[in-house]
């Protein structure tokens, strides 16, 4: 259900997020938030039904004026210019909102407190080449830099409205030490795989039949670095199925081998299904949290991953799976052999995987709650 006005009465708790116009980890993030505070609307400044999770159709949105034109809905990245405006007219009427931010939801104006889960500061200020890619000059490239200087002072005063900050990794918490000053806590963020959904198979055309499936589930940006995976796999020969939509479909999909696969818009059905029939999860991206090596091993399935970021924290080096050092072909190349040369015990990564629950990552957000209401009770106020 979508409103653009506030809810009637006051939320006790609401939830924000930046934009729900994909399919990603920060959206699975916002549906493990809306399962474990299921009363709580969201607040957006884009919601596009058709290209998000069905599942948000049950939930009351709370949208931006931007929603009501058709083309931004269509394509966020256009309206980037227009978000600061916009999420500074999304005002957030709750004893407690939780925020899912990327670099527009901590910004909205909230009534009662702010608890920021950030998965990075924003990359469109802080790495934008990487964010956007270099390779041609765009509208919404030259607006950005145009509008940089006063889009960092707003994502800065944005960062001082918080109550408490979350970061999803490591690497996270140090960016928003050097960014904002600020010191927060690390919550890795949940996966949300239901075991008991029944798998659909997925048309995979040449490799129908193929056996020990490489898979890489990834949207297309340029600091993802698929088209390093797509490489490594055209020169090893092996089957690599990639699952992801984004700006760099139709360059990757000119790059791509006969023994890669490039899919999109699955269901989790299909996603299950791709995950018990592959023999590895595949990565290159300079990734804050990774969350397809955590979705990957619920299913026994090791990893082969960029030694960077997010994956440091949630990567047991030849437990759990195998690290290369810089994204090139060559290199992960080198660490596919190595992987096929090592022998995974499925157990040990499932367990491994069990560190990364939904339960866990809403309990210590309860907690939180509870420790700002009792501080409020007490009338200390509701600081970090």
């Amino acid at each position: 259900m979508t409103d653009t006005s506030s809810p009637e009465s006051r939320a006790d708790v609401a939830i924000a997020h930046d934009y729900l116009t994909q399919r990603g980890g920060a959206e699975k993030v916002v549906l493990a938030l809306q399962r474990a505070f299921p009363k709580a609307p969201i607040y957006t400044t884009l919601y596009q039904p058709e290209t998000t999770y069905p599942e948000f159709a049950a939930s009351t949105i709370v949208t931006s004026p931007l929603n009501r034109i058709p083309l931004l809905r269509r394509s966020h990245r256009l309206a980037l210019p227009f978000l600061a405006w916009a999420a500074g007219r999304t005002r957030v009427d709750a004893k407690h909102t939780i925020v899912s931010s990327s670099g527009w939801a901590h910004g909205f104006p909230t009534t009662g407190s702010k608890i920021v889960y950030c998965y990075s500061p924003a990359r469109w200020l802080y790495q934008r080449d990487a964010y956007l890619g270099t390779s041609k000059v765009t509208l919404t490239s030259v607006a950005l830099r145009v509008l940089s200087p006063f889009l960092k002072r707003w994502d800065r005063r944005a960062s001082r409205s918080a109550t408490k900050y979350f970061a999803i990794s490591t690497v996270v918490q140090r960016r928003i030490q050097e960014t904002y000053g600020i010191d927060s806590e690390v919550l890795p963020a949940p996966h949300s795989v239901d075991m008991t959904i029944p798998q659909e198979p997925v048309d995979l055309g040449p490799l129908e039949e193929q056996q020990g499936l490489y898979l890489c589930i990834s949207r297309l940006l340029p600091y993802k670095n698929v088209d390093v995976v797509i490489e490594a796999f055209n020169v090893l020969g092996l089957p690599l199925v990639v699952v992801g939509a984004g700006p760099e479909e139709r360059r990757l999909s000119a790059l791509a081998g006969p023994n890669v696969v490039m899919v999109k818009d699955l269901t989790d059905g299909q996603i299950q299904w791709l995950y018990a029939r592959s023999i590895a999860v595949v990565s290159s991206s300079y990734e804050d949290f990774g969350l397809t090596p955590i979705e990957g091993a619920t299913h026994g399935k090791p990893s082969i991953v960029l030694r960077w970021g997010g994956f440091l924290d949630t990567i047991l080096e030849d437990r759990t799976g195998v690290y290369f050092d810089e994204p090139t072909p060559e290199a992960l190349s080198a660490a596919v052999t190595r992987f096929q040369a090592s022998t995974w015990d499925e157990e040990t990564i499932r367990r491994h995987a069990d560190l990364f629950t939904e339960e866990h990552f809403a309990r210590r957000l309860r907690d939180e709650i509870d420790r700002l209401d009792a501080a409020s009770d007490r009338g200390t106020g509701m600081t970090s």
